[in-house]
């Protein structure tokens, strides 16, 4: 007689075993319960509180709660979930570090800037390449005429001056047009989809670039002979007509079919186009009080009405962005604001409700002190701003990766693979709810290449546990008490002084990137199993 039984995990029958817990039965059902400071090996910890479930009226950790015959659990509701984001919030309360950095948070398209500079110091190109074209339409265009707000963000700027972040992505992209084929990005299955898009500036361009790689059919359609828009007005010393022309062409390469000499209200309607396409996206550029009439869409003013979270106007199907819906004079923003609307109209065809992207979830110290902005430094070349011999030219390639080192990595060596990152955004999580003065960043290297930032330890026990399963000489473990208690190895030494046996472990299975091996991989000196 098999001594399994069954309980319910949100309305739904599994079968377990005795001894068993809530978090196992759950994952069985693929419930994804949030979890810091679990790992299969080291059983229940229970210190980060973040699987909470509700059992019998009462919120109970999953990961150390055994099941029992006829058990009911909630996991999904609204009153689990806010118990999870408060105690996600909690730990942020004393986090000391920057999901992303400022550069890439400023970024209007977020690119993810430091590890583009890292790339380029690294002398791997097509992979900065690969970083570039994966996050920016026209990077070419922008390489030259971003007004760079990036740049206003960097913390090197302030020591001596910010990173030439802009420079960068030139030399990158030009470094992608010296191939015999440039890169292309990544492109999705068809989804047999299509989106017409009236205009081909800036705003249009660069939306054809986000709903082609999600798959769509994209025809892009203006009333000019040739795509650009206001580009085409940019005189050849700033933008050169031969990179505009490769960028277009890289859209074609995408996909995007277009169409010249076609102007809205003349040769096409929106009800025709309606009838032809699953969506239809206007942005026409800047309009004209009499322009309404042609469009058949009402003006407020000079400009299209359009749900600002949405991008959707009053008719069926038909979105709009770009300077026919609010004047945009910068560059980077009217192409953020095409994404946004490839992002709405893509959710539309999807069958979602349309919406913006969202903003990626980041922890934020804020303004650094000297003595906190001398630790990065340690990391970064010590040398001023690099000009290229030849400015018409851009940077040389060892101009780029002595520009590049400059860059302090003041991101997060865990972004992106971070578990706390990961669930504060599904949670919706309030880094800032319950933080009061933040404790000074500091940032502890060790000569086989660990890098222990102890403010963005949430002591969750892990990397303490697998010392001791290890049997390591020295070890880790909690020292001090209460609010002062904080991971370290005994007798006042180094913390990888008690990682001679499971350094990689411990660095693989943080849960907040508190432990990282600086570029990413053990030093020459570090002891592994």
């Amino acid at each position: 007689m098999s001594d399994k039984f069954t309980i319910t995990v949100d309305g739904q029958p599994v079968e377990v075993q005795p001894g068993e817990t809530v978090l196992t039965a759950a994952r069985k059902l693929a419930v994804d319960i949030p979890t810091l400071c679990f790992l299969e090996k080291c059983g229940p910890l229970n210190t980060c509180q973040v699987c909470l479930v509700k059992l019998n009226g009462k919120l109970v950790p999953s990961c150390g709660t055994k099941v029992t015959p006829g058990m009911v659990v909630e996991s999904e509701t609204e009153e689990v979930h806010e118990a999870r984001r408060t105690a996600l919030e909690l730990l942020f309360s004393d986090h000391v570090g920057d999901c992303l950095s400022p550069c890439h948070r400023l970024c209007p398209l977020m690119l993810n800037i430091p590890v583009m500079l890292r790339h380029i110091e690294a002398k791997r190109i097509d992979d900065a390449i690969a970083t570039v074209r994966q996050a920016l339409p026209l990077a070419g265009v922008l390489g030259r005429l971003c007004h760079h707000p990036c740049e206003q963000g960097c913390r090197r700027g302030n020591w001596d001056s910010p990173a030439a972040i802009r420079d960068m992505e030139r030399f990158v992209t030009d470094q992608d047009f010296k191939q015999t084929e440039p890169h292309a990005p990544s492109r999705k299955p068809s989804t047999g989809n299509s989106v017409a898009i009236i205009g081909a500036g800036p705003a249009g361009l660069a939306a054809a670039y986000y709903l082609s790689r999600e798959g769509h059919s994209v025809t892009v359609a203006d009333r000019q002979a040739q795509a650009g828009g206001t580009l085409r007005d940019v005189a050849e010393n700033q933008l050169p007509g031969s990179v505009l022309a490769a960028e277009i062409n890289l859209l074609a390469r995408l996909g995007v079919d277009f169409k010249f000499g076609v102007e809205l209200g003349q040769q096409v309607t929106l009800e025709g186009l309606g009838r032809g396409f699953g969506a239809v996206l206007v942005t026409v550029g800047e309009l004209a009080k009499e322009d309404g009439g042609k469009l058949g869409l009402p003006l407020a003013g000079n400009s299209i009405k359009a749900d600002p979270n949405t991008c959707q106007t009053p008719m069926e199907k038909v979105f709009a962005a770009g300077s026919a819906v609010r004047l945009q004079k910068q560059l980077v923003k009217a192409m953020a604001e095409g994404r946004a609307a490839a992002e709405c109209v893509h959710r539309f065809l999807s069958g979602q409700p349309a919406r913006r992207p969202e903003k990626p979830f980041s922890s934020i110290m804020g303004r650094l002190e000297s003595g906190e902005l001398r630790q990065f430094l340690r990391h970064a070349s010590a040398g001023g701003g690099v000009s290229p011999c030849d400015r018409c030219a851009g940077h040389t390639r060892q101009e780029a990766v002595q520009e590049s080192a400059r860059c302090l990595h003041c991101d997060c060596h865990s972004s992106g693979n971070c578990v706390l990152q990961h669930y504060a955004q599904v949670y919706g999580a309030n880094a800032s709810r319950f933080r009061s003065e933040r404790r000074a960043f500091a940032q502890q290297s060790q000569p086989g290449g660990i890098i222990f930032e102890p403010g963005k330890c949430i002591l969750c026990g892990i990397c303490v546990k697998l010392t001791e399963m290890a049997a390591e000489p020295l070890g880790l473990a909690f020292i001090g008490r209460g609010f002062d208690v904080k991971v370290s190895a005994p007798f006042g030494r180094e913390v990888e002084e008690g990682l001679q046996k499971v350094a990689a472990e411990c660095v693989k299975h943080c849960p907040t990137g508190a432990l990282v091996f600086q570029n990413g991989k053990p030093g020459p000196d570090a002891v592994q199993p």
